[in-house]
């Protein structure tokens, strides 16, 4: 597999975004064991931009597996800093399948209701609203409007 090639706006943007993140896979004495890889993989899988500690003092061994984990997992080398790796790869499309009759789930909707009288704080009501229902302007929970129908001419419009 050939490595991701970026630019360096891209890189530099990437690394922006991995500077707040945390270490996700540590690679103790053992090194690179088919253990780590498939930890890395997965990570890479589920989040694309990941860090890696690397817990060697050799630096010419952490640049090695640096190349290597680029090279073998078809990701972008972004930074290597001390003992930190920043690896990157797009994630894959996730494939959701479409329910179209299912409806939202609950949800807690706070509700004011004001006074009659002007110098009165309103009353907050907490509502919980749920999926085949609606909340009117005036606070009051209702079950959801049906969709109308569509026409028969709109179905047979091309």
């Amino acid at each position: 597999m050939p490595q991701i090639e970026l630019h360096s706006a891209e890189r530099r943007e990437l690394r922006a975004q991995a500077h707040h993140l945390n270490p996700v896979v540590m690679v103790g004495g053992d090194g690179l064991t088919p253990a780590v890889r498939k930890e890395i993989e997965a990570a890479l899988d589920a989040h694309g931009l990941i860090k890696i500690r690397v817990f060697s003092d050799d630096r010419a061994a952490r640049e090695l597996m640096y190349q290597e984990l680029a090279a073998e997992l078809n990701a972008a080398p972004i930074q290597h800093i001390g003992k930190l790796l920043v690896l990157w790869r797009p994630q894959p499309e996730k494939l959701k399948t479409p329910d179209e009759d299912r409806m939202p789930g609950p949800r807690d909707v706070k509700v004011l209701k004001y006074s009659k009288r002007g110098g009165q704080r309103p009353e907050i009501k907490q509502l919980r609203v749920l999926g085949n229902q609606r909340l009117t302007p005036g606070g009051q929970v209702k079950r959801a409007k049906k969709p109308r129908p569509i026409s028969i001419k709109k179905r047979q419009a091309p």
